[in-house]
C-alpha cells in the first residue's frame, strides 16, 4: 500500500515495460510519486510539465538512448539539475565514468537490488532539497545584506538633513538669544520640534520593520472602527495643517490581525492621503467584504493620481517617487507591505491620472459559520 506523504516524484526512464512496472509498483510503495517513459524521446517531452524530483535512466534504450538523454537535459537550464541515476547492465568502467562526465549524480548496475534503489533515491533527493533550500537562504540573506545596506544610507542621510537643522537652529538660539524676538523663538522652536519628531518617526519605522520580520503574532479579532480612530488621532495634527476632510464608515466587518500593526497600516495610508491628495485633501475610509474569505479595506484619496508605471515600485523599499510623492526616507508603504503580508493579506493601489487614488489592504475575515 502506497504512503500518503509523497517522498518526491520521479521518472524512470526504460524500454522494459515488465521490469518497469515492477520497479514502479515497488517505489510507489515506498512513498514516492513514479511517472514512467519508454524512452529518452518521450522522457523529454514529459519533463517539462512533470518536473521530477530525480530521473532513473537506463542506457541502452530505442530511438534515443540514456546518454544522450542525459546530455540533452543537462544542456537545458530548466532541467540541468535535475538528478539522474543510471541503470544499466553494462558495467565497465568506461561507461559509469562516461554517465558521470555527462553529469549523472549515481549509477546502478542492473538486476536492481529493491533496498540499494529506494536508498540511493532518498539519498539523492534529500540533496537536492538541501541544496534548494541552502540556495533559498543565500538567496534570501543576500536581499536582506542589499535591502539593510540601503536602508542604512537611506537613514543616515535623512537623519542627518532633521540633524543638521535643529543643530543649526540651537546654535542662532543660543548665539542671539537675547536679541531674537518672542515670536520668532516659538516659530524656531516648532521647527525644532517638528524636526525631531520626523526624526523619531524614522526611528520608530526601523523598530517596527525589525519586529515585523523576527515576531510570530497570534491573529485576533480586530475592533477596527477603535483601530481607525486611533490612527486619526495622532494624525490630528496633520489633518488640521492640511485643512483636511476626512470621512470613516460607521460600521467595520471584523477581519483578525494585529492591533498595534493594523493601526501603523491605517496610518501610513492616511498620511500618504493628506500629504499627497487634492488641495484640500478629501480622504474617504471604507471597507469592502471579499468572497475569497478577505475583507478589502482602502482609502480613497482626491489626489492627482499615479501614473501607472510608477504603481509597481510604490511598496518596494526605499523608493522615491519625487515626482508623484514628497521626498521621504521610502520606508512606510513598504512596511505595509510587509505586515499586511505576515498577517496573510496583500497590498494594492488603484489610480487613474486625474482622478486620485484607492490604497488598499486585504485581512482575513472572522469565520462567523458556527458549524
Amino acid at each position: 500500500m502506497a504512503k500518503e506523504d509523497k517522498k518526491g516524484t520521479l521518472l524512470i526512464v526504460d524500454d522494459g515495460p515488465e521490469y518497469l512496472e515492477l520497479l514502479c509498483d515497488f517505489l510507489r510503495s515506498e512513498g514516492f510519486a513514479v511517472s514512467m517513459a519508454k524512452n529518452g524521446q518521450v522522457a523529454l517531452a514529459q519533463i517539462e510539465t512533470l518536473k521530477p524530483d530525480l530521473i532513473l535512466l537506463d542506457v541502452v534504450m530505442p530511438v534515443m538512448d540514456g546518454f544522450e538523454t542525459c546530455r540533452r537535459l543537462k544542456e537545458n537550464d530548466q532541467t540541468k539539475d535535475i538528478p539522474v541515476i543510471f541503470m544499466t547492465g553494462l558495467a565497465n568502467t568506461a561507461d559509469k565514468v562516461k554517465g558521470f562526465e555527462l553529469g549523472a549524480v549515481d549509477h546502478i548496475t542492473k538486476p536492481l537490488q529493491p533496498e540499494e534503489v529506494v536508498a540511493r533515491i532518498t539519498t539523492h533527493v534529500t540533496l537536492k532539497n538541501l541544496q534548494k533550500s541552502l540556495h533559498q537562504q543565500i538567496t534570501e540573506r543576500d536581499r536582506l545584506i542589499a535591502e539593510l545596506d540601503t536602508f542604512a544610507h537611506t537613514v543616515a542621510h535623512d537623519l542627518k538633513s532633521p540633524l543638521g537643522i535643529i543643530g543649526g537652529y540651537i546654535s542662532f538660539l543660543l548665539d542671539n538669544w537675547s536679541t531674537i524676538p518672542p515670536g520668532q523663538v516659538e516659530e524656531l522652536l516648532q521647527t525644532i520640534a517638528q524636526t525631531s519628531y520626523k526624526m523619531s518617526n524614522i526611528v520608530e519605522e526601523l523598530l517596527l520593520l525589525a519586529s515585523i520580520r523576527q515576531n510570530e503574532i497570534k491573529v485576533q479579532p480586530l475592533d477596527m472602527g477603535h483601530i481607525v480612530n486611533e490612527a486619526l488621532l495622532r494624525l490630528d495634527y496633520l489633518i488640521e495643517q492640511y485643512q483636511a476632510e476626512v470621512k470613516a464608515a460607521d460600521d467595520w466587518p471584523v477581519a483578525l490581525g494585529h492591533t498595534q500593526w493594523i493601526e501603523e497600516v491605517w496610518v501610513n495610508y492616511i498620511s500618504n492621503g493628506l500629504k499627497y491628495g487634492g488641495q484640500p485633501p478629501c480622504l474617504e475610509l471604507g471597507a469592502s467584504p471579499q468572497k475569497n474569505g478577505l475583507i478589502c479595506f482602502w482609502v480613497r484619496d482626491n489626489g492627482p493620481g499615479l501614473p501607472l508605471d510608477s504603481q509597481p515600485q510604490l511598496f518596494m523599499p526605499f523608493t522615491r517617487l519625487d515626482q508623484t510623492r514628497a521626498k521621504g526616507h521610502g520606508l512606510g508603504l513598504s512596511i505595509v507591505q510587509h505586515i499586511v503580508e505576515k498577517l496573510g493579506g496583500k497590498v494594492g493601489v488603484e489610480s487613474n491620472m486625474g482622478q486620485g487614488s484607492i490604497f488598499s489592504f486585504t485581512l482575513p475575515a472572522v469565520d462567523t459559520d458556527p458549524g
